[in-house]
This record gives C-alpha cells, structure tokens and sequence, in this order.
C-alpha cells in the first residue's frame, strides 16, 4: 500500500504542478470573461430558476425537476470535501489556501456553467428520463466518440470508486474517533445502506437527495454562523490571515504560496467539482425549457458548496487554532476544531454531520457512474455488476488509509478533469450563444424563455431533445 501511494502521489505531483493548475484556472477566466461574468450578473436568476420546476409535466412523470437535478448534483459536491479536504488544505498549504479555494470558486463557476448548459444542449431521451453529460457532447458535438468513450470510463472510475472510497474512508474515521466504532463494522453498515438505495434508482435517489441535503447543509452552515458570531472580533484577524498567507512576502520566500494555490485549488475542485465533468451528467437528466436554465441552476450549487459551506468549515478551524499544532489531519482536524468551540460534543456532532454529508455523495457519485455505465453499454448486466462494484469500493474505503484514499481520489479527477477541460473550451461556442438567446429574450419580457433547435440550424441535426 505504501509504495502504491507513493506511486500515485508522484504522478499527482506532475499533473497538479503542471497541468492542472494552469488548465483550470486558463478556462475559469477565460470562460467569465467570454459569458460577461453570468457567475456574477445572474445570481438573481439562479435563485428564483430553482422554483422553475416542469418535473410533473402531464406525461412525463418520470423526468426529474431543476430542483431535484441541483440537489442531487449538490449532494455530490457537499461531503468529505467541505469537512476533512478544507481541513487537508489548510493543513498541508496554510490558512492562504482558503483564498485560492475562493478563487477557484469565483471564477471556476463559470466552467460549471459551460458545461451544464452542453450538457443540456445534448441530451438524449433515455430509459424514462433524459441523459447526457461529457460521453455525450463529446459524442455529438465534437464528433469524437471514443473520447467519450475514455471520459466515460474515467468518470466511472472517479466517482464510482475513487470518489467513494474517500467519503467511506472519512465517515468512518470520524466514527471510530467519536464512537470508537471499528472502521470494518462501519463499513459494512455503509455498504448495505448503499446497495439498498442505489438499486431504487434515480427517482429514489432524487427524493432523498432533496430531503436529506437542505437539512443537513443549513444545520450545519446554521452552527457555523453561530461560532462566527461568537467570534466576531477575531474575524478580521482571520481574514488577515487567510489573505497574509497567500501572497505575504514570507510565504513567497519558502514556497508557501505554491502550496496553498495548489491545495487550494486541488480541494476546491474535490469540494465543487465546477470543470471536472460531473455535475453536468446530472443536469442532463433536467427537465427545462432552455439550456440555460440548468447552466445556471448548477452554477449556484458551486457558490452553495465552497462560497458558504467550506468556508464556514475553515473559519472554524481557523478560530479555533488547531491548524497549527498539526496533531491531526482530515476530519480529526475538523472534530478537534469543533471540540475547542463547543465542547467534547464537536467530536459527535462532525461524525454524524459526515455521516449525512458524505453519505448523500455517494449517492449522488453513485448517480454519475451509472449514466455513464448506460453511455457506454446498454446491457442488462451491466448496471447489477456495476452497483456490487459500488459498494465492494466503499467497503474497500473503509479499510485503506487516509493517504492512499486521497491520493487516488487527486489523480483520478486530475485525468477525468483534462479530458473535459479539452472538450469545453472547443464547444464553448454554443454555450456562449445559448447564454445570448436566454438574454435577448429575457430583455424582450419573455418571463419563461423557450430554446428550440431551430435557433441553431448548424447543429440542428445533433440536437435530439430541443
């Protein structure tokens, strides 16, 4: 296990240093200033799109509603990363990768944006409910099915396995910290809860996503906001901070700000997932009247993610002052926090909020391997095996170390993010045009703007839904 992680921490390095960091944040400006910052300018529409639900349209009972796509696309994005990867992040870049998380919210929202509304654009009529995502505007748009293909096994690997096996891993350190529950009774518990869910199929995993995430994201950003609150004079000082360490002379000198702009990054994009692909396969599944609508709806769940949640998380940290003795990593830093601001009831209270957190992400993780598993075979067999995969990997999370978790989780959302970076900076075109037409018709009083394919009479003919 030891040299496999080694292994795997060394080609980390390279794509994260080198690739990664530039890719990501070349198509975050690139994509903000080619929309007019819609992250920015359209905050206001986000928030009342997520009323505009035609999920119980007469007939199409089966298509899930933009407020079923956005929760379960947020299930995903909220878990492990919003409670042991900003504590990881502060740990290993300093307070200075707060900032840089920020960042990659901000502008990467943009990303999120783009790749929804393609994802939309796209679509195709599956089994009682729409599909589509990355495999298919790869497919479609680009004309290159084997890249869809490849981005297809990637994602499968990603959020089936890789991306399970972390919040497995994490839901049962912090129950064995709390409960002293052994991580290999955990894990069995965690993988039957699993298979029994996931064999109930998206509507099921809709209807729990919308009641479990709403209660357990303000529950816990309600706590949060209390300690803030109760340590309002030191705000200031732990804003300073954050800033100092990002750019402060004395982190430039040691390459400290290195770190933090690459923890900070690498995190914010495990946490909110804006240009890696995933989001958009659910988004697909949406049941609208335009592209848009859904690009937009997905750009709110990354400001709700990292904007909110993970910073509530690293100013409790913060507060705290646990980040500096480096006695513990993960979701033990985030208990210990806790501990310091209200008592031996922290360590408790983080074990069970991880356990709704990163449970809801399976699901939703669960979700996106499934539409691509549909992408790449239509054989009955497939989707059964696929789902014991599921579960034997976030039992296999259970028992491996922190490390090895982490670090397979980096590597496989640094490839899967490359192959759709790539294919979103060729298709932009459309989703910049699609953002027109949503505008010209709003300014014209269109409350509710319809896109029919005959807007794009390029493409016409790669347009299936529309």
């Amino acid at each position: 296990m030891d040299i496999l992680t080694l292994l795997i921490s060394r080609v980390n390095d390279v794509l994260w240093t080198y690739i990664l960091i530039i890719m990501l944040l070349g198509c975050a400006f690139w994509f903000t200033f080619k929309t007019n910052f819609v992250q920015f300018r359209m905050i206001r529409e986000m928030i009342r799109l997520l009323g505009d639900s035609t999920g119980k349209t007469e007939g199409r009972e089966h298509h899930i509603s933009s407020f079923q796509a956005f929760a379960v696309s947020i299930a995903s994005r909220v878990g492990t990363g919003n409670l042991a990867g900003v504590a990881t992040a502060i740990t290993l870049g300093g307070p200075g990768a707060v900032f840089w998380m920020w960042v990659i919210a901000l502008f990467g929202a943009s990303s999120a944006f783009i790749e929804s509304t393609l994802a939309q654009l796209y679509k195709v009529h599956g089994h009682n409910s729409f599909v589509g995502g990355p495999a298919y505007y790869m497919k479609k748009g680009l004309k290159q099915p084997w890249m869809g293909v490849l981005f297809a096994f990637l994602l499968i690997f990603t959020f089936g396995f890789a991306f399970n096996s972390v919040q497995s891993n994490t839901i049962c350190a912090a129950f064995e910290e709390a409960f002293n529950i052994p991580p290999s009774l955990m894990g069995v518990i965690l993988t039957s809860l699993t298979l029994i869910i996931i064999f109930g199929g998206i509507q099921r995993i809709a209807k729990v996503s919308s009641i479990i995430v709403p209660v357990m994201a303000l529950g816990y950003i309600f706590l949060s906001l209390f300690i803030v609150i109760v340590n309002a004079k030191h705000l200031p000082e732990v804003i300073e901070l954050i800033i100092a360490n990002a750019f402060g002379w004395e982190q430039a000198l040691s390459g400290g700000i290195g770190m933090a702009l690459m923890q900070g990054i690498k995190r914010g994009l495990f946490s909110n997932e804006a240009g890696m692909g995933s989001a958009p396969n659910v988004a697909a599944s949406a049941d609208v009247t335009h592209p848009v609508k859904q690009g937009l709806i997905q750009t709110l769940g990354v400001f709700t993610d990292t904007l909110v949640i993970c910073t509530c998380t690293a100013f409790i940290i913060l507060f705290s002052g646990v980040a500096s003795t480096k006695e513990a990593n993960g979701i033990k830093l985030t208990q210990m926090a806790l501990n310091n601001e209200i008592g031996n009831i922290g360590t408790i209270y983080v074990a069970v909020a991880i356990l709704f957190f990163a449970y809801s992400s399976i699901l939703g993780n669960y979700y996106y391997g499934e539409a691509n598993v549909r992408y790449i075979t239509h054989r009955k067999w497939a989707i059964p095996i696929y789902r014991i995969a599921v579960g034997g990997m976030v039992m296999f999370g259970a028992l491996a170390s922190l490390e090895l978790a982490w670090s397979l989780a980096d590597m496989a959302m640094g490839f899967m993010t490359i192959c759709n970076l790539i294919a979103i900076t060729l298709l932009g075109k459309y989703a910049f045009r699609l953002l027109e037409d949503y505008r010209i018709q709003k300014r014209n009083g269109v409350k509710n703007p319809v896109f029919t394919k005959d807007r794009m009479k390029d493409i016409e003919n790669d347009l299936e839904c529309w």
